[in-house]
């Protein structure tokens, strides 16, 4: 790094390119770091708080009977939980956060497309969130419909359910936005040399990603604003009792949601492809089938809703179609976990905290994509359906998966922003007790599911006892191992040691440009003569 670029690095770490000062100078900014700061704050501090609920729900369901709370408070608890975890934090969090982060700079751009509309995808995001939380303190108190507001129930509930769907609603809007802004950024601003195909695997995965996002969204938009009519108009269009169908909710709402499933995971998956080949020096194996993979389980994952319907009435013929489709669809998500475990074979794997959280989640996504099979097969499915076995397979995907991603892109870029890094220690003994506690949590949530145990039931039979003590104890441990995690990682990025030029030894961009970036990334645009992944020179001349 030159004399020059480490002064241009200080003077604009943090970018200020507003001219103003405190609050305002990150409110109004339209840089894409600032930006996507802004979002890893809000969606991570979401996070903590889905994270505290969750434990309050194990708490309760320590024992038999009233532990903490009753049963409508209970309700209430789980569902807030779902909403906030679900459309405040994975949803927006990949793409918001690491996607305005680092992906500009993957492509050599010096930010996105429309950075005023970049800007103003995080304003609606927070109006929404807002909202979301207004719903929980006013009103006929927080919705205990669960996160997906099915119908009849939620035409009729005296909670304020109505608020709830509304923020959802403008939080759809701005993953909408963001999408937009990512497809035109990945087409038009990408620097020269940079082909289809020296796209970084995180930027093909955002690029996926953004597609569902444009395409999926406005259904659910749709689907709300219908629910919003059924409690305010009493249109019936939902309700039995008027006429209405039910399980035509059910189809308009998983026809979003089971796509959005991929918007969480598709970055996740992103993400491993960046760290794997890094920590392992070499360059990745099957790099155009792991790019055609994330394509195809765009599409492909697009078509599969129905296997959340089994037991609503379809008929077999549709039954067997969405169940091959379900498994069509995992053939490849099989090729990226073939990739990875390929890449690292004979590879000189470098441990640090950053792989362990990759590694951990090739593992624990495999268990709940194998369990997903489970559901997929109606045969199975319908013993199983709505059972903490549904439960512990959609944690394992989404904590198991994009959690663990999430805190994997976190160790791995994080200090590249900041410019400096956290202890490598408690980094290793956080992942350890969070991969023990989750695994003590969710694998137990899976055997009682089995067992029978059915999901959101406030109180349970005396036989599911134990195991349900087993699993509070894991949330205990996994919590302890996110304290740890929290208070290493952020003490470092203020006070830890300088992270200076390219220690993880990566090939794409961001590593090639000073640390902190600076305001624009790039002192000279860069001109891209190699593939992402050639660790025998930078990725650039």
């Amino acid at each position: 790094m030159t004399t020059e670029n480490i002064q241009s690095a200080t003077q604009h770490s943090f970018w200020n390119d507003t001219g103003k000062t405190g609050i305002s100078s990150w409110i109004f900014s339209t840089d894409h770091k600032r930006i996507g700061l802004l979002y890893f704050y809000s969606t991570f501090g979401f996070f903590l708080v889905g994270v505290l609920l969750g434990l309050l729900i194990r708490i309760e369901l320590m024992a038999p009977g009233r532990t903490i709370m009753g049963a409508q408070t209970y309700n209430a608890l789980f569902t807030v939980h779902g909403v906030v975890m679900i459309f405040l934090f994975i949803i927006p969090g990949f793409q918001g956060s690491f996607g305005n982060l680092v992906m500009p700079i993957q492509i050599g751009a010096r930010d996105v497309s429309f950075p005023r509309l970049n800007l103003f995808s995080w304003w609606i995001y927070m109006i929404g969130a807002v909202i979301v939380l207004a719903s929980l303190f006013t009103g006929g108190g927080p919705p205990d419909t669960g996160w997906t507001f099915y119908v009849p129930f939620s035409a009729r509930t005296g909670t304020n359910v109505s608020l709830a769907v509304l923020g959802v609603f403008v939080i759809g809007f701005s993953s909408i936005l963001t999408g937009l802004n990512f497809v035109t950024t990945i087409h038009r601003l990408r620097a020269e040399g940079m082909t289809w195909w020296r796209l970084p695997l995180f930027t093909w995965s955002l690029y996926a990603t953004a597609w569902i996002q444009i395409l999926a969204t406005p259904i659910l938009a749709i689907t709300l604003v219908l629910v919003a009519a059924e409690r305010m108009l009493g249109t019936g269009l939902f309700d039995p009792s008027r006429g209405g169908d039910p399980v035509m909710y059910q189809h308009l709402f998983w026809i979003y949601s089971h796509p959005a499933v991929y918007i969480m995971i598709l970055p996740a998956m992103g993400v491993i492809s960046d760290i794997v080949p890094v920590f392992s020096r070499k360059p990745i194996f099957g790099y155009k089938m792991i790019a055609f993979s994330s394509l195809a389980i765009a599409a492909a994952g697009s078509l599969v809703w129905g296997h959340h319907m089994y037991t609503s009435g379809m008929s077999d013929t549709a039954v067997l179609v969405f169940s091959f489709l379900t498994f069509i669809v995992a053939i490849p998500s099989a090729i990226k976990v073939f990739n990875w475990v390929t890449t690292l074979y004979k590879g000189s794997i470098s441990l640090e905290a950053p792989m362990l959280f990759g590694l951990s989640f090739i593992l624990l996504f495999s268990i709940g994509g194998l369990s997903g099979l489970i559901l997929g097969a109606a045969a199975t499915d319908v013993h199983v359906h709505d059972t903490h076995f549904v439960v512990g397979h959609f944690h394992y995907v989404m904590f198991g998966g994009t959690g663990f991603a999430f805190f994997a892109a976190m160790h791995y870029w994080l200090p590249k922003f900041y410019g400096r890094r956290y202890a490598e220690k408690p980094a290793v003994v956080s992942w350890a007790l969070m991969f023990t506690g989750f695994n003590v949590l969710y694998f137990t949530m899976q055997v009682l599911g089995m067992q029978g145990m059915p999901r959101r039931y406030y109180d349970y039979l005396p036989e599911f006892a134990t195991l349900n003590l087993v699993a509070t104890a894991g949330s205990w441990i996994l919590a302890a191992g996110l304290v740890i995690m929290l208070v290493n990682l952020f003490r470092g990025l203020w006070w830890g040691a300088p992270f200076e030029g390219n220690p993880w030894g990566g090939a794409t961009l961001e590593w090639s440009i000073p640390t902190p970036p600076p305001t624009e990334n790039f002192i000279v645009e860069p001109v891209v003569t190699h593939g992402p992944y050639d660790f025998k020179g930078s990725g650039i001349p």
